[in-house]
């Protein structure tokens, strides 16, 4: 998936995978929802690219979002676990 936001491309292909979480109900559900978070190899932006229903971010469809560090480390403490552990590696 590929996007161009606020001039900045975030590219699944290209960026370096930090981990994938599902909400694991039913994908008919309106609030269901699966994401992965990125972080972009040379400007070290993070993003998020996923799907979900209509009451989550993407509204029935899917897309990306820019995050900060800040939000990306928030989002890996409530989805993936360790924040320090899983940055270590990448950023």
């Amino acid at each position: 998936m590929r996007r161009t936001i606020h001039g900045r491309r975030f590219d699944t292909d290209t960026a370096t995978l930090i981990g994938s979480y599902d909400m694991g109900l039913p994908i008919d559900d309106s609030s269901w929802w699966r994401a992965s978070l990125f972080v972009t190899p040379q400007s070290r932006r993070f993003f998020l690219a996923g799907y979900g229903g209509m009451m989550t971010r993407w509204r029935g469809g899917e897309g990306i979002f820019e995050l900060t560090k800040e939000e990306a480390c928030v989002w890996i403490e409530e989805h993936l676990g360790n924040a320090k552990e899983r940055l270590k590696e990448v950023a």
